[in-house]
């Protein structure tokens, strides 16, 4: 499995907006077309990826890099991950994980917050088994996961 992390550009964008999770799953997370809205709002924080394993699109990632935000906690930011519904549970997101870790140390980040409704539990079994733990905050009723460095 070679996964690589791939900007979303006009060569990538249609295969990136084809992703899709299971109708069980869309509850948690925005549409991808959706998030590429949200990254051309807000160019100078986010920064979306599609997650390539070879040359197969398998999901998406959006990150916010707000460098120059007060709070150095809480600059960096997992705000969108997610794996197309026909590529889960073949490992595909314990991979990216690792990689999308690794962006944020080599780019500069001391941690990783992200948030996720309680009742999604498969997304904090993932995220808890890397190392992160509730900080005990809410961002839009939802509770944030935090992985320090």
């Amino acid at each position: 499995m070679n996964i690589v992390l791939k900007p979303v550009d006009q060569s990538n964008r249609d295969e990136c907006v084809r992703l899709k999770v299971t109708k069980a799953q869309a509850e948690y997370i925005a549409s991808n077309t959706s998030s590429l809205e949200t990254a051309a709002r807000h160019p100078e924080v986010a920064r979306p990826f599609v997650i390539f394993s070879d040359d197969i699109a398998v999901g998406f990632a959006m990150f916010a890099f707000e460098t120059d935000y007060e709070d150095p906690d809480d600059r960096y930011w997992l705000w969108r991950f997610m794996i197309d519904e026909q590529y889960q549970g073949q490992g595909y997101g314990k991979e990216a994980l690792k990689h999308i870790i690794s962006y944020f140390k080599e780019n500069g980040a001391n941690n990783i917050r992200l948030s996720t409704k309680e009742s999604n539990i498969n997304a904090i079994d993932l995220y808890t088994s890397y190392g992160f733990k509730p900080n005990g905050d809410t961002n839009d009723g939802e509770i944030v996961l935090e992985l320090n460095w």
